[in-house]
């Protein structure tokens, strides 16, 4: 197993760097793709050409982890399911596991943040929310509390998140970095990693699809495998619409896909075992060393029966984020 990697990336460098940034054919270009950010109390409203793309919540009562949620893509289609779920037009199952798009774990170091039974504790803004032109983003850190003591600290995680209309639609670039002063140890199991909830209507028992990079298709053929990127898409309001996960090559290990029909998608480079891969996995962060976790979300709304280029996708994300 590769050792995890030192250092974290530099947050100013990461969110605003110069790139070039192509627009794409769906959406247009000037204020129309124009990234900005509306704080709130508790979160941050992400807009494109004023018009709000998905909600940053690092807040919530209810829900002890940071997430995203009432995500869209181009022509201001909703690609994930609403929050909450709605009795009647959504699956109402694991309403507080599956907010839209999130990352979490099942066992840090005995602890089970994917369930909440553990608190993932914002502790502040590393760079506040800023844009320019039709890219933008910000950066957080926080703090992984322990499920038998939640006063003691498990890890900390740095992350930056980008927003950036790019070719084939929206992308959120997820980059997290985990560190402490003392060890920890990522655990073994189906739920880790990030994970996204579609919108309903495009959920395989509605008549949507899952295929990854290597053209395998929906549960049975997905679950457990690992792919560069792997696509949640289906009919939705006259378009072909959905969302992509993109594990980064740089991440310590592939990641294997942990994919349902009835609307879940995650990328876990954590379950060998859960996945039926290999014996038991625990990997450990000693002090002084961190474990770097990158991946791409692309939200894509397109003409009906024609799937956007994934590959091309996946290659613009990976000169859009970095080697």
């Amino acid at each position: 197993m590769r050792r995890p990697t030192r250092g974290w990336p530099h947050v100013r460098a990461a969110i605003i760097g110069a790139m070039l940034v192509a627009v794409p054919g769906n959406v247009a270009g000037g204020d129309a793709a124009r990234v900005d950010f509306r704080p709130q109390q508790q979160s941050v409203v992400v807009t494109i050409g004023g018009q709000p793309v998905a909600t940053y919540t690092y807040r919530d009562d209810e829900i002890h982890r940071p997430y995203f949620a009432h995500l869209k893509g181009p022509h201001g289609i909703q690609v994930s399911r609403n929050f909450p779920p709605i009795e009647g037009q959504d699956l109402t199952d694991h309403p507080l596991y599956h907010p839209g798009l999130w990352m979490a774990f099942g066992d840090i170091s005995g602890s089970d943040y994917w369930r909440n039974k553990a608190h993932v504790i914002h502790d502040r803004f590393l760079q506040k929310p800023s844009a320019e032109k039709d890219q933008g983003g910000f950066a957080v850190r926080n703090r992984y509390m322990a499920q038998d003591d939640p006063s003691r600290v498990v890890c900390q995680e740095d992350c930056v998140f980008q927003f950036a209309v790019r070719p084939a639609g929206y992308l959120i670039t997820w980059d997290s970095t985990f560190q402490s002063d003392h060890a920890f140890a990522f655990g073994d199991q189906e739920e880790m990693g990030l994970g996204v909830r579609v919108a309903s209507p495009i959920r395989v028992e509605a008549g949507g699809t899952i295929v990854d990079a290597r053209g395998r298709k929906n549960e049975d053929e997905v679950w457990g495998n690992s792919a560069a990127w792997c696509d949640y898409r289906g009919p939705l309001a006259g378009y072909l619409a959905g969302m992509t996960i993109m594990a980064h090559p740089s991440n310590f290990r592939a990641s294997w896909y942990h994919s349902r029909d009835y609307g879940f998608l995650a990328a876990n480079p954590f379950g060998r075992h859960a996945f039926d891969k290999g014996p038991p996995s625990s990997v450990v962060v000693e002090p002084g060393d961190s474990l770097r976790l990158r991946f791409g979300v692309l939200l894509h709304v397109g003409p009906a029966g024609r799937p956007p280029n994934l590959k091309a996708a996946y290659d613009d994300y990976i000169r859009f984020s970095g080697e």
